[in-house]
């Protein structure tokens, strides 16, 4: 490990030497990546850089330990005390910052929300989510840009497709993905029994062009008119386009925007994000083995979350943890969910086993 740092910690120095050369500046493109490969390096310098510190400053009270008088030598032991603590938690950061990253984790996220079982509550639910979701990425500061909504008569949603644009989208919001359930009192429920409805979440990493190659030949574009509320362009004019993919048989609908160009784009931004999730867990089996260790089955089948509302409750079934604020929760109050999903992981990949036992 120590090897491996000091190699890390002498690139981060030569980046920053070559990004300081006048002539880089003229190819933006090769100076980008190499700011962003800095970027990277960045923290892991820093940790080695103080750790490095604090086991300098623990050499140096090896005389002052051995000191004949007892307050100095109890001095000198309670301060290498402390820096004994810095070295175990610095140590395990950088161990956590060596593990094999996602390569989607800096990516932005298509998510998509999907009633489930349930009927109106089903929808109402998947409404809220899309809320939540949209109230923590306000509190990231991420753009938010919904791309496909199908709502129902009564508020509620049967999908919704949002994207989600900001650095670190993905790696904080994929372990979202999976059922969702909700027990709550409906408000039609004159008996005040409690129900239980569900909506599935995926969490997509969004794909650039060049990562998927869409051959115009295997794509059927069919236009038509939009429904629903949205004015005088509803029924009228042919502004909504689905998309459908021949190979695979993907098919993805927009119909949010009044420009058939906007609605064709947003939907073919959709379709890469689905075709790059299909092409990954084909090709990369070993990957597609651990999502579905983090997220359940591949068909996203199983329950990863209880939200019940007499109870004030949120349980995240697959580290066991409840809290007992759904309110902030569901108002996008998230860290205290996501934080404790990325340390289990990490944890589980430190000790070179699968995700934790349900």
């Amino acid at each position: 490990m120590q090897d491996r740092l000091e190699g890390m910690v002498a690139r981060h120095e030569a980046l920053a030497q070559r990004l300081a050369d006048p002539e880089l500046i003229k190819d933006q493109t090769e100076w980008r990546r190499l700011a962003k490969e800095h970027a990277k390096l960045e923290p892991i310098a820093r940790a080695f850089s103080e750790l490095s510190r604090v086991r300098n400053e623990l050499d140096g009270l090896r005389d002052m330990l051995r000191d004949e008088e007892e307050g100095l030598r109890a001095m000198a032991e309670e301060e290498a005390e402390r820096l004994r603590e810095r070295d175990r938690v610095l140590s395990e950061e950088l161990r956590v910052m060596l593990l094999p990253r996602d390569p989607n984790d800096e990516k932005n996220v298509i998510l998509e929300i999907r009633a489930g079982a349930g009927g109106d509550e089903a929808a109402l639910f998947a409404g809220e989510l899309a809320r939540m979701y949209s109230r923590f990425a306000e509190r990231k500061g991420w753009r938010i840009e919904p791309m496909s909504l199908s709502p129902t008569g009564i508020g509620g949603f049967k999908e919704v497709i949002i994207l989600l644009e900001g650095g670190g989208a993905y790696s904080q919001l994929k372990f979202e993905s999976g059922v969702h359930r909700v027990q709550r009192v409906p408000e039609t429920e004159a008996s005040g029994r409690i129900h239980t409805s569900t909506a599935t979440v995926a969490v997509l990493p969004e794909a650039e062009e060049v990562e998927v190659e869409v051959d115009p030949n295997d794509l059927r574009i069919d236009v038509f008119c939009a429904s629903g509320p949205g004015g005088q362009s509803v029924n009228t004019t042919y502004s909504a386009v689905r998309i459908t993919h021949l190979p695979t048989g993907l098919v993805v609908s927009c119909q949010d925007e009044k420009s058939q160009h906007k609605n064709r784009d947003k939907a073919m931004r959709v379709l890469r994000a689905r075709l790059l999730n299909l092409a990954q867990a084909k090709q990369h089996e070993e990957q597609a083995a651990a999502r579905r260790l983090q997220v359940g089955t591949g068909d996203r089948s199983e329950r990863i979350r209880t939200y019940n509302f007499p109870q004030n409750r949120v349980t995240d079934h697959r580290i066991g943890l409840t809290l007992h604020r759904l309110t902030p929760v569901l108002d996008g109050d998230l860290d205290e969910l996501i934080v404790p999903l990325i340390s289990s992981f990490q944890a589980q990949q430190l000790q070179g086993s699968g995700w934790a036992s349900r």
